[in-house]
């Protein structure tokens, strides 16, 4: 058997040495596009050994990112890493400094035994919450890296998003909603936001029976918005204001303040996007304060929002799930259960099962005024249907709902100085 290739203080001498390709001089540096130092690349079968004393061997790199590299990891070290591999370790140079905050992040928020008991508690089958497995350094070609072992998924929410035409289907956008929203509730429950959902960030499950899975990933701007309770104040910073992707940044975010209700509205900006393709801001993202504006005023005429977005027919509930957002206060915690019964009740609207499948078609569903013909005594024919139409249930007549629609809260806290004379209330 061929020896272990092991990444300690020593691995810069002869053995690592190899690695260079055959260049005598020193390999140039790589820079992402924000700036940030990236890593050397990592030969495969180096062994890299976290604050636990696991072992982890490093296989292929899969993705470069904006401060570090993804290889596949396997925790056996005896045998090369496949392509079968259910976990993947993020690297990046000791100096760089966005991985040691997600790290701490994820220690808090993603160990396996957390999440189970979480989703015991709440008795749901799944909960798109990666999980972590484990972190520590090591030196590599005489650099200092740190590295984070997380499991493995497969195709984010963009790259198909970009393979459809920049659209989802209506069954798929809210589905990942209801999801989304479970997860939200979790990380909120231990006082943290996430700040930056977006499809990117959205990946769906690599193993087998989590197809129809998506974990919310990157925790990079995830932030404490409470700290033991005590929800922080609503107030302008200007080092943190407009944190985030600037298209679905919420209006809190703009200012530099975070909050639950800011994580919801950034859902539903995705949702709004994932269906129609294009948000209205997105004409001017370099301007922050025109954006801000711009979500301000369409959050103040909602209804208005929503028809410019959509001017044939208005996706069933996104009003009122944004309305319900709307009127949070900043320091209020969101009912969660009341904005998945929101998406589930546009569902059922449409025509849709509430079935957890994510559907990724361009399948027309049937219209909420037309009720499925029933197949008995038909005919069989050979006729093939799209899966999303295999998945059409009765469509049924739509309650009538509480007009949820106030003045928005901020609590007592007094204005705030804005640029441009920019203020949320």
């Amino acid at each position: 058997m061929a020896p272990r290739k092991t990444a300690t203080a020593k691995s810069g001498s002869k053995g690592a040495a190899a690695t260079k390709s055959g260049s005598k001089g020193a390999p140039k540096k790589r820079v992402a596009a924000n700036g940030f130092k990236l890593p050397d690349p990592i030969a495969p079968g180096v062994v890299v050994k976290d604050v636990a004393k696991q072992n982890w061997k490093i296989g292929k790199s899969i993705g470069v990112g904006g401060f570090g590299e993804i290889y596949l990891a396997s925790s056996n070290t005896e045998v090369p890493v496949d392509s079968g591999a259910d976990y993947v370790i993020k690297v990046e140079p000791h100096s760089n400094g966005p991985l040691f905050a997600e790290m701490h992040c994820y220690m808090r928020l993603a160990r396996p035994e957390h999440i189970e008991g979480w989703m015991k508690e709440k008795r749901l089958k799944r909960l798109g919450m990666p999980k972590f497995f484990g972190s520590g350094s090591f030196e590599y070609n005489n650099h200092k890296y740190r590295f984070m072992v997380m499991e493995r998924f497969g195709n984010d929410l963009q790259k198909i998003l970009e393979h459809h035409s920049k659209r989802l289907s209506f069954k798929t956008v809210y589905q990942v909603g209801i999801q989304i929203l479970d997860v939200l509730e979790y990380i909120h429950s231990k006082e943290y936001v996430h700040a930056d959902i977006k499809a990117s960030n959205l990946l769906v499950g690599h193993k087998p029976g989590t197809e129809n899975q998506v974990f919310l990933v990157d925790f990079g701007l995830a932030r404490y918005y409470a700290n033991e309770g005590c929800h922080k104040e609503y107030k302008y910073d200007q080092r943190k204001a407009h944190d985030g992707t600037i298209e679905f940044t919420s209006r809190d975010a703009h200012i530099g303040a975070h909050s639950r209700r800011g994580d919801l509205e950034i859902l539903g900006y995705n949702m709004t996007q994932w269906l129609c393709s294009r948000l209205p801001w997105e004409d001017n993202l370099q301007d922050c304060n025109y954006v801000f504006a711009q979500k301000r005023k369409c959050m103040e005429n909602i209804s208005a929002f929503v028809s410019q977005c959509f001017p044939d027919t208005v996706p069933q509930g996104l009003q009122e799930y944004l309305e319900y957002v709307v009127s949070l206060a900043f320091d209020e915690k969101p009912d969660y259960e009341h904005c998945r019964n929101i998406l589930r009740e546009g569902l059922r609207a449409r025509g849709y099962r509430d079935d957890g499948k994510l559907v990724f078609t361009s399948a027309t569903p049937v219209p909420p005024s037309r009720k499925p013909k029933s197949r008995q005594g038909r005919k069989k024919t050979f006729k093939r249907r799209s899966e999303e139409e295999e998945n059409l249930g009765d469509a049924k007549k739509q309650s009538e709902h509480k007009d949820l629609s106030k003045d928005i809260h901020v609590g007592n806290q007094s204005e705030q100085t804005m640029p441009d004379g920019l203020f949320f209330r």
